[in-house]
């Protein structure tokens, strides 16, 4: 498929046809969630597979002050980091825009859903919260990185367990698991539809994302839409985007399966 010409493939998508012979709403087999990848060196971890894209996401923790507007609140912060190893693509150094537009959709998917109760996360109200750092890697791009990294970030959210923490000498025991999950009260699953021509599409590969007019990622939770991502050039109707969201609630429905 990687020697066939961007217009073919946008030719055969915009007829409803796809190279690899799946139908526009089919994701790729297998879908894999592994879950304890990396027990070392974090305190959750997965890896995703969908077909040829690989995902990787660890979970740190660690003791810090709250934000002086949540004073009794934790925290999370997001990062994708797009190394070389996963895309031709990809080149080192600074965040470039893709993999700040990556990690801003998980981020916005975990925050506006409330997959996590923030408020126990904190440890004493205006002094001690635990904030939770989700790191993602893609380690192969094949396409739809934005369904694997957000996979990934909740199968390691749920992997992860709190270190042994000493409230009186303020320590944290990173050698020590306490065995206490996360507070997680939902679990947000994310589908990027994609719109060429008038067709839309789920898990597109590399060389399909390349002919998309527009982009559309739903992060859904307990049934109902709690984030949404537009990307590429083009304009979406309001028929567009209702189109779109059906097929994700859909396309969530098979990736939360896998998840649990």
């Amino acid at each position: 498929m990687a020697n066939k010409s961007l217009d073919y493939i946008t030719s055969l998508l915009q007829k409803g046809i796809r190279f690899d012979e799946r139908s526009l709403e089919a994701y790729r087999e297998p879908i894999v969630v592994e879950r304890v990848i990396s027990p070392r060196s974090s305190e959750g971890s997965a890896r995703v597979k969908i077909a040829g894209t690989e995902v990787v996401a660890g979970v740190k923790l660690s003791v810090g002050e709250p934000y002086p507007d949540t004073p009794d609140e934790g925290s999370i912060v997001v990062n994708v980091e797009l190394i070389p190893l996963a895309s031709p693509e990809f080149e080192t150094g600074p965040p470039d825009v893709a993999a700040v537009e990556l990690s801003r959709v998980v981020d916005r998917a975990i925050r506006e859903s409330g997959a996590l109760d923030m408020k126990k996360l904190c440890v004493k109200s205006g002094e001690k919260i635990w904030m939770v750092f989700i790191d993602i890697y893609p380690l192969n791009d094949n396409g739809n990185l934005f369904d694997a990294c957000a996979l990934a970030s909740i199968a390691a959210l749920q992997d992860a367990k709190f270190p042994k923490y000493d409230a009186k000498t303020g320590i944290v025991d990173y050698s020590s698991s306490s065995n206490k999950g996360l507070p997680i009260v939902r679990l947000p699953i994310s589908c990027t539809v994609l719109k060429v021509g008038q067709q839309y599409l789920v898990d597109p590969s590399f060389e399909e994302e390349q002919a998309l007019d527009a982009r559309l990622t739903i992060a859904v939770a307990d049934g109902k839409i709690c984030a949404m991502q537009k990307g590429g050039d083009g304009a979406l109707t309001f028929e567009d985007i209702q189109k779109m969201v059906d097929i994700a609630f859909r396309s969530t429905e098979l990736l939360r399966r896998k998840l649990e």
